[in-house]
């Protein structure tokens, strides 16, 4: 299943799934059948595999029998985050080519890490398709861009292991790891990181049943339709099993969690001379079977 969140006209967030061009409101289908389902994603996510199971019974039903207004034009509805995530741990140095890159340009370490290297960004800094990356020139004048899978946690993960990781996985979205590179801060990277709408998200979740392999993933980014990143999640120094593992060593994962998995090279940091987001640009992170994450940046101040 491809499942949102969107709008209509009235402004209410309803949680949909998206196919062949139309979104289905899953909510109005429920109603209709006369079961329950939750309302919104997060919610949806933590009722685990009998909401799914529901949700997918619903719309494997003849559409004739889809009551009206349940059914609207992907082009007709305005797209939100999918939800907002409990915690959003973000993944650095987890592309070979990304390792060299910052090495160069970032003053990190040239060696490949020996264990994955975390941050973490507030669930204030997610926004949705088409909503604005702020650009505030009183904080950074070095703004960036970082195109990344995202891995959306289906059941609670604590010190499981690599071979149990996939089952605590319930999809996949697009993640642009937005950056501010002047406000690293002695070596910490939160306010760099976390600021608001550093975190566009979405444009949807694509449950993990629909992503025959993960970690065989086309990605891409373009600034203004160039492309500056181009890179498959194969070519990641550490999987999202090592990760879901390394990460729950220590830390409880909850449904509706996110882990942005990285960003392979082709950052505006590493370009030669520097290339940065400034208000007016336009930037598309793909990944491949999820689609587009398309956001504006616009002058915050």
């Amino acid at each position: 299943m491809r499942l949102l969140t969107f709008t209509t006209a009235d402004s209410v967030e309803r949680l949909g799934a998206e196919a062949d061009g139309l979104v289905v409101d899953l909510a109005a289908l429920a109603d209709r059948a006369g079961v329950r389902l939750p309302h919104d994603l997060l919610s949806f996510i933590q009722a685990g595999p009998a909401a799914r199971e529901t949700a997918g019974r619903l719309l494997a039903a003849d559409p004739a029998g889809r009551p009206a207004g349940a059914v609207h034009r992907l082009d007709d509805v305005t797209l939100c985050a999918p939800h907002r995530p409990g915690k959003i741990i973000g993944v650095g140095l987890n592309y070979v080519e990304h390792v060299a890159e910052s090495s160069r340009s970032l003053d990190t370490d040239k060696e490949r890490p020996p264990r994955p290297v975390l941050f973490s960004k507030p669930a204030t800094a997610v926004t949705g398709p088409g909503q604005p990356i702020l650009h505030n020139a009183d904080l950074t004048t070095q703004l960036d861009w970082e195109c990344e899978l995202a891995v959306v946690i289906g059941r609670t993960a604590f010190r499981i292991g690599e071979e149990e990781a996939y089952d605590h996985v319930f999809g996949y979205a697009v993640v642009n790891d937005i950056s501010a590179r002047d406000q690293r801060r002695s070596g910490q990277w939160f306010f760099s990181k976390g600021q608001d709408s550093y975190a566009p998200f979405g444009p949807v979740v694509v449950t993990a049943d629909a992503i025959p392999d993960p970690m065989a993933l086309d990605l891409s980014l373009r600034v203004n339709g160039v492309t500056k990143q181009k890179s498959n999640t194969r070519h990641m120094l550490f999987p999202i099993a090592r990760l879901i593992a390394d990460i729950s060593s220590g830390m409880t994962l909850e449904p509706g969690d996110v882990i942005a998995t990285g960003s392979p090279s082709g950052v505006g940091a590493g370009m030669v001379p520097p290339e940065f987001l400034v208000p007016g640009d336009t930037v598309e992170a793909t990944v491949e079977l999820i689609g587009t994450l398309t956001n504006p940046v616009v002058d915050a101040r």
